[in-house]
């Protein structure tokens, strides 16, 4: 019986021996994983560069004695212009995930301008019907600070919407004016005004889609609404009248718009790097 005891006895102060060793060890922990962070989706300056395809339109051909002369009317009919393209290039930051700018510098080619006018006239001593049918070419050179919002990514595609504000110089070449009047009999003219520019105030908005193709390049299928201003033509007289009759003036084509469907190509050249790792910690 008293062996019985010693044994347990024994295995008893084994044991709590076996535990304080193991309680004055030094914990092993696992080894330490460093954190790899998730490729940034933004970053950087970028290139740009845009073709499209332009569908514009404005109010009306006027000239100031459209208005200083007129009895009846003027009423103008027929004002519009011709599709043409268009091509910019540019250079941008993004700055965040939902935030990026840029400046691009756009020509626009020569689109035909046609416009008429018809109203009444008091001059000369009498009344008269005047029409007068317009024609020109109009080129545009548009300068454009634009900043854009991202509105998500889905399977790789962009939605995104932006603005712009800039510049529009505006050159009005090839002017014609084919009068038609009923003064003392009915008298047709033809008259030729010389070529004119002028700067006005440019803004637009846009609004579409882009597909990031790598992480360095981006295409883009997008729309834009801009607005040019208006246009002149240099100072000519009127093609019934002999010079210094009623003076020179300059017509304008007024109220310039332009609904323009855009492919865009982004380059991204300059990736802002990840945040390095956390550093190390260990414990014990």
């Amino acid at each position: 019986m008293r062996s019985v005891k010693s044994l347990i006895a024994a295995g008893a102060a084994s044991l709590l021996s076996t535990a304080a060793f193991a309680a004055d060890m030094p914990s092993i922990m696992p080894a330490p994983q460093y954190y790899a962070p998730p490729p940034q989706d933004f970053g950087g300056w970028y290139l740009r560069g845009d073709v499209g395809i332009t569908s514009q339109h404005a109010t009306r051909i006027s000239n100031p004695l459209d208005t200083t002369l007129n009895v009846t009317g003027p009423s103008y009919t027929g004002t519009g212009l011709s599709g043409s393209g268009s091509w910019d290039v540019g250079v941008g930051y993004v700055f965040n995930n939902w935030l990026r700018g840029d400046i691009t510098a756009e020509y626009r080619n020569a689109a035909s301008v046609k416009g008429s006018v018809y109203g009444q006239f008091s001059a000369f001593g009498g009344t008269f019907s005047d029409v007068d049918n317009y024609s020109a070419n109009l080129s545009s050179l548009v300068f454009l600070a634009n900043a854009y919002v991202d509105l998500g990514t889905w399977w790789c595609i962009t939605p995104f919407i932006g603005a712009g504000v800039g510049a529009a110089y505006n050159h009005l070449a090839n002017f014609r004016d084919d009068g038609l009047t009923t003064f003392n009999g009915l008298t047709a003219g033809t008259q030729f005004a010389a070529d004119g520019n002028k700067t006005s105030l440019a803004w637009a908005v846009h609004a579409g889609l882009a597909y990031r193709v790598t992480n360095n390049f981006t295409v883009e299928l997008a729309y834009r609404y801009l607005d040019l201003g208006s246009a002149v033509t240099g100072n000519t007289n009127f093609a019934f009248s002999s010079p210094n009759v009623l003076g020179t003036h300059a017509w304008t084509v007024n109220d310039l718009t332009s609904q323009d469907l855009r492919v865009g190509l982004r380059w991204t050249c300059c990736d802002v790097p990840p945040p390095p790792p956390p550093p190390l910690v260990r414990k014990g």
